[in-house]
């Protein structure tokens, strides 16, 4: 997750869809960082099939963290 705390009440930040989706993508990145260190393959869904990917073959992009979520710019 972000480094900064949301401080908003819940009501608001369940609508903050923008900010939602950037932590799952962070989270997934996260996963998928931790699977490639670690030697693990992976599953995924694509074109209606279920596939391997082994932790050598894990993009480097997809395991690159995004910048930090600044309320500035979004």
């Amino acid at each position: 997750m972000s480094g900064k705390k949301d401080t908003r009440p819940p009501c608001e930040r369940v609508n903050d869809v923008e900010r939602i989706l950037f932590e799952m993508s962070q989270a997934v990145r996260e996963a998928l960082a931790r699977h490639k260190k670690l030697g693990e393959s992976v599953v995924v869904y694509r074109d209606g099939r279920v596939q391997w990917i082994a932790a050598e073959d894990i993009p480097i992009e997809a395991v690159t963290l995004l910048p930090e979520w600044d309320e500035q710019t979004h």
